[in-house]
């Protein structure tokens, strides 16, 4: 099984790339194959659908079972770059399951990124599991290694990366 994770900000000093990478650590120990699909490394001039980096980006999508994206909340919503990257593909969506995870240095874990995103990926014809992951406070939930400092996260992955594997047909 091939499940990428798409992290969805190309900023400076993202904290979401802490995220990226724990949640890389746990899909791999659930036995799944993958790897992370950095917006930094699909950038276009403007939306297209044509080129080789769309093409590679397609490829990707292609080839993957589900997806994970883990993407922060820039005020109140998900990066311009990480829509243009979705807007990449169409129909190499359609019926993949997918689940997200928000990132935001507040309380609500971002949750209204979540919330956008959902309305986003029904449009591409994804299948959104129930379960997402919403990584609060997220400067203080990570120490400077990168290593998260609360134990109850791995038992949400767990069951978010279960639900995740039911949707693959």
């Amino acid at each position: 099984m091939y499940i990428p994770i798409i992290l969805g900000t190309a900023r400076e000093g993202r904290q979401s790339e802490k995220v990226a990478y724990y949640i890389e650590d746990k899909v791999k120990e659930a036995g799944i194959t993958t790897k992370i699909l950095d917006v930094r490394d699909f950038r276009i001039e403007a939306t297209t659908t044509e080129g080789a980096i769309v093409k590679r980006y397609k490829n990707e999508i292609t080839k993957a079972e589900a997806l994970i994206i883990v993407s922060p909340e820039y005020n109140h919503a998900y990066p311009g770059e990480l829509k243009m990257m979705l807007d990449m593909a169409y129909n190499e969506y359609s019926g993949k399951p997918v689940g997200i995870c928000g990132v935001s240095a507040g309380g609500l874990g971002g949750a209204r990124v979540v919330e956008q995103l959902r309305l986003v990926l029904a449009a591409f014809g994804m299948i959104q599991i129930k379960e997402s992951l919403y990584f609060s406070n997220v400067e203080s939930l990570f120490d400077t290694k990168g290593t998260i400092q609360d134990a109850s996260y791995d038992e949400r992955v767990v069951k978010f990366l279960k639900q995740l594997k039911e949707g693959v047909k």
